[in-house]
């Protein structure tokens, strides 16, 4: 799996315009083999920047979900959100690979513990 983060520069007064077009996003991450886990915008306080993270299946599902930008209508009208409304100041797209919950780095690798009942080693 690898999940992109996106940080956003957003304009604080067009949080709304922000938000359709990060609505409609994951619309489209969703319906082309994604899984958009949201966006996440300012809440307290003036801050002008927003994030979004989004995962696909591996690097190859994701390239291909990025060949629709500029071909397919409906990637191109959700663009055009940001373009028209000038939400988004500036953006950068960093890709990253999850340590999820359960999958502790080299568990494979680790030497088991005793089992519960079993005589405990001495140590000299």
């Amino acid at each position: 799996m690898i999940t992109c983060v996106v940080r956003y520069t957003i304009d604080p007064k067009k949080i709304a315009a922000f938000e359709r077009f990060g609505s409609r996003w994951m619309e489209l991450v969703q319906a082309h083999g994604g899984t958009h886990h949201g966006y996440f915008l300012p809440a307290e306080g003036a801050s002008d920047e927003a994030l979004a993270l989004f995962s696909f299946p591996s690097l190859a599902a994701y390239e291909e979900y990025r060949q629709l930008f500029g071909r397919d209508p409906e990637f191109i009208a959700a663009d055009r959100i940001r373009d028209e409304s000038g939400c988004v100041l500036r953006y950068e797209r960093t890709f990253m690979r999850p340590l999820l919950p359960g999958e502790l780095a080299g568990a494979d690798t680790a030497m088991p513990g005793p089992t519960p009942g079993e005589p405990q080693p001495r140590m000299p």
